[in-house]
């Protein structure tokens, strides 16, 4: 794709193939997917687009341009509810977090790089298409749009639009309480609440996470900026998003 080729216009999809999480397939009951939508959880195949076409990422001074491909990205962060059906469905341990009511529509945490790929498995199952993590281009460009931003709503930090340190709140909050902080193309908490894991890992092996979380303050929320992780280490300030390529193909 040519750096001079436009992004086509955005969709938000849920995806409506046969076997979509909204149809509850693969190991998901129905119980359990009465009980998802009665708690507002948003649906596991609730995606926005990356359009195909030239971005500008990097730190200051440090910019580059990339070509990328169509990809699908989660639009918000995996939820709590979401990760308990996953754990309950592959016979992992399900913890006291992940049972929580009150916390099901946060973004699941204490994950390793290891879990959330294993989710990515499990989910290309429950929606008929493979499923993965999004890679640092990707994610970056989703928050940036072809404009560059600085934060995924614009030039100028605001810290009602997410969760972060200038706040105070000290915890995770719902997947969707930011919607006014959405990036250009739809999704949401690409700022704050947690770090992310992506697909890249750096030339030691360590992983990646991007995003920052609500411990962090503004100038450590930029889009831009990257942090190397420890991939066998689960944090409560570290969750993912999901990534589907039309093609299957790998970031």
């Amino acid at each position: 794709m040519p750096c001079g080729t436009p992004p086509r216009p955005i969709w938000h999809y849920e995806l409506g193939w046969p076997g979509s999480a909204i149809e509850a397939r693969c190991t998901t009951t129905d119980a359990l997917a009465s009980d998802l939508h009665a708690r507002a959880v948003p649906p596991l195949d609730a995606l926005v687009e990356l359009p195909a076409g030239c971005y500008v990422i990097g730190e200051p001074g440090e910019e580059r341009a990339v070509a990328l491909e169509r990809v699908l990205i989660g639009r918000w962060p995996v939820a709590n509810a979401r990760m308990q059906a996953f754990a309950a469905a592959t016979g992992r341990t399900v913890s006291a977090k992940l049972e929580s009511p009150q916390l099901a529509d946060h973004p699941a945490t204490d994950i390793t790089r290891a879990d959330a790929e294993a989710f990515c498995a499990w989910a290309s199952c429950e929606l008929a298409r493979p499923v993965r993590l999004p890679s640092a281009e990707e994610w970056e460009a989703l928050a940036r749009g072809t404009d560059a931003r600085p934060w995924p709503w614009g030039d100028v930090f605001d810290e009602s639009l997410c969760a972060c340190a200038e706040r105070g709140w000290g915890w995770t909050v719902p997947v969707t309480a930011h919607p006014a902080g959405a990036g250009p193309f739809g999704a949401e908490q690409l700022a704050g609440n947690v770090w992310e894991w992506v697909a890249d890992r750096t030339p030691d092996g360590w992983g990646i996470v991007r995003g920052g979380s609500y411990l962090d303050t503004g100038w450590g929320l930029r889009s831009s900026r990257s942090q190397p992780a420890d991939p066998a280490r689960a944090t409560p300030t570290t969750g993912f998003r999901i990534a589907i390529a039309q093609d299957g193909r790998s970031p």
